[in-house]
């Protein structure tokens, strides 16, 4: 993680995380701090874990979006506040209060303006990606003498080619998001200032999928670079075998026979 060196009061987060339900299903999470660039302090961390373990908490909501302001996304860990040691970790999800532990259902990074060092990280602990084509990522601790602890080094190279994953680690550039989008990170880029209705637009799509197969794949892509195709087979199973028993597979075969919409119920 790294961040932001502009001036402005002492450290405090508290407030800086809001949530906003839209609709029946999706919540959009927002970074709000900018006098420190959206850069986390402990504080704020501790706000990001309460907003998504509230959203893992309620049944009804699906999907969430994780955004920040139209000048920018995260700068990562706000270094005013790690002189006075206070870094942006929260106890139970660890970095930014996500990174160690994201959450069981999707969540959409929406991005406007600069992901950086621990910004790119957030994206990393999102499953999906929209970001303006006028956004830059990057990694750039390593050119502050600082390294990417918040799991950039280790999930990077599982979004992207190695050596490119590699270039951007070792020189700290940071890189376009139509560049990102080029090499597979980005899903979907949009025009400045429409990073969230497109998130908002990726989201509907995926609330349109049976809710309990979406968080069961979820869970297997998230595992698979782990696993060898021999153990997959068993592996994967507890989490496709409560699907597969469920009241939602039954109303989805039904659905499609009556060449009707499904209505889920989350069973």
């Amino acid at each position: 993680m790294s961040a932001s060196d502009a001036p402005g009061a002492a450290p405090n987060g508290t407030d800086a995380i809001s949530s906003e339900r839209i609709g029946d299903h999706l919540v959009v999470i927002r970074i709000d701090r900018p006098h420190r660039r959206n850069a986390f302090d402990g504080a704020t961390a501790r706000a990001m874990e309460a907003a998504i373990d509230a959203y893992e908490d309620d049944d009804t909501l699906r999907c969430a979006i994780l955004t920040g302001s139209d000048e920018v996304f995260s700068s990562g860990q706000d270094l005013i506040a790690a002189a006075h040691r206070d870094m942006g970790i929260a106890p139970n999800r660890g970095g930014f209060g996500i990174m160690a532990k994201p959450p069981a259902k999707p969540i959409i990074a929406a991005v406007e303006g600069h992901a950086l060092a621990g910004g790119l990280e957030l994206c990393l602990s999102c499953d999906l990606v929209v970001s303006s084509r006028t956004a830059t990522m990057g990694i750039p601790e390593a050119a502050r003498s600082l390294v990417a602890v918040g799991g950039g080094l280790f999930r990077l190279p599982k979004r992207i080619p190695y050596h490119l994953a590699m270039e951007l680690a070792l020189t700290g550039k940071a890189w376009s998001a139509e560049r990102m989008a080029e090499l597979g990170l980005v899903n979907k880029l949009t025009e400045p200032g429409a990073a969230l209705e497109g998130a908002i637009d990726l989201a509907n799509e995926v609330l349109r999928a049976g809710p309990l197969a979406v968080r069961a794949s979820k869970q297997i892509v998230r595992r698979a670079y782990d696993w060898q195709d021999r153990d997959g087979w068993k592996n994967q199973m507890e989490f496709a075998g409560p699907v597969m028993a469920s009241e939602d597979l039954q109303e989805g075969l039904r659905a499609f026979a009556e060449k009707r919409d499904p209505v889920w119920k989350g069973r």
